[in-house]
């Protein structure tokens, strides 16, 4: 798979800023800096911060999308990360709940526990529909058996038994969660043990873990300004909450090293690439002429 380390052009027309302005761009971005804010550290207006977002985070979709096909990953761990789009789900009118789709909003994840690469992830609501969806994208990126680890949400099992059928070694980790009488403000309940269910296969017991997808949920919360807390920084529509995760996971998966890979990003590790991406590589997605990178 190494040799197919390349970048392919995607031509959205994007000729208003240098190259040197939209790598500025995409650094901020993915680095956990709001829009705005962008747009007065790199000299620009917002409306051609917004407009570099939307062209950069549909060219990083496209490429991982295309790329990560015949994954042979051994374990991967699934799970859902809580945000909300236009206000959150009490405040939003109904009219805005049916046709811009503001509320809450939930992005599931998958990660490979060794080469800790995001294949795919799925935004959308939190039912069974959604787990068809995103199991459905999973395993047709899969090229082997893989043992699949969860929590114990009940829509994970018949998506899963679906679109793997028996052709995979699935288990849950049940967590069993305490609430105290007096919680501060904003805090969850807390977690006071945890149980492992195989479900399907023969599941290796050591390997029954959600740690590295629930520590991808925190990367996914410091680096992308869209999950902050507390502000106004949230998406004001669901198909740009899209694109800065497909622009946050580019980053992740090609760009970053990771020192529990010796220095690797997870498409290294993976088989994906032979080199770290930088920022102008990303950005020459956007480029008219294709830029080839020899295996």
């Amino acid at each position: 798979m190494l040799a197919r380390a390349r970048i392919v052009a995607y031509d959205w027309g994007m000729n208003q800023l240098s190259p040197e302005k939209q790598a500025q761009i995409f650094h901020c971005l993915v680095e956990g800096i709001s829009l705005r804010a962008t747009a007065r550290l790199v000299g620009v207006s917002f409306n051609a911060v917004l407009r570099t977002f939307v062209k950069l985070g549909k060219a990083c979709h496209q490429y991982q999308s295309e790329t990560f096909r015949n994954f042979k990953p051994r374990y991967l761990q699934l799970d859902e990360q809580y945000g909300f789009v236009g206000a959150k789900e009490n405040n939003a009118s109904p009219e805005n709940r049916a046709e811009k789709g503001w509320g809450t909003i939930w992005t599931w994840l998958a990660i490979d526990a060794e080469s800790k690469l995001v294949p795919c992830w799925h935004v959308g609501n939190r039912e069974a529909r959604d787990a068809d969806m995103f199991l459905s994208d999973l395993a047709e990126r899969l090229a082997c058996r893989v043992q699949i680890s969860t929590d114990g949400f009940t829509a994970y099992a018949p998506a899963i038994k679906k679109f793997f059928g028996d052709n995979v070694d699935f288990a849950q980790l049940i967590k069993v969660y305490r609430k105290p009488a007096a919680l501060p403000y904003n805090s969850p309940p807390i977690c006071v043990g945890s149980y492992k269910t195989p479900v399907s296969g023969r599941p290796d017991g050591a390997h029954v873990s959600t740690s590295y997808a629930e520590r991808l949920n925190l990367t996914v919360r410091m680096k992308n300004r869209r999950f902050t807390r507390l502000t106004n920084a949230f998406s004001k529509k669901v198909s740009n909450h899209f694109l800065s995760l497909s622009m946050n996971f580019f980053h992740y998966n090609f760009c970053r090293r990771h020192m529990s890979l010796e220095g690797l990003t997870p498409v290294m590790k993976a088989g994906y690439a032979n080199h770290v991406w930088t920022i102008e590589e990303v950005v020459a997605l956007l480029s008219k002429k294709a830029v080839e990178k020899a295996a």
